[in-house]
């Protein structure tokens, strides 16, 4: 779904040298993911059951950690595929 009071425009660092012309040309164009595909997630059964475990021995409520996987582009076209197989606990430091 699109949310216009949601998006924020991109923002690069002050450099000595540009390297385009940063003057807008043209229509605004939404670039959110779900714009013009259909997403899927896709979410291993280990991968869930390890981050449950690992979040029920962690003692704090709060507590980081990662999912790793990969994005691919549907045959169609018409939709994309998050996978999510991996389970990454982080580091406490």
């Amino acid at each position: 779904r699109f949310v216009p009071e949601r998006m924020v425009p991109f923002s690069f660092p002050l450099s000595k040298c540009a390297l385009w012309d940063p003057v807008p040309v043209g229509d605004v164009i939404g670039a959110h993911i779900t714009y013009y595909r259909n997403p899927r997630l896709s979410l291993m059964e280990k991968t869930l059951r390890l981050a449950y475990r690992h979040a029920k021995q962690n003692e704090n409520k709060l507590f980081s950690c990662f999912f790793l996987g990969t994005l691919a582009v549907d045959e169609d076209g018409e939709g994309i595929t998050l996978t999510i197989d991996r389970f990454d606990p982080g580091r406490v430091v």
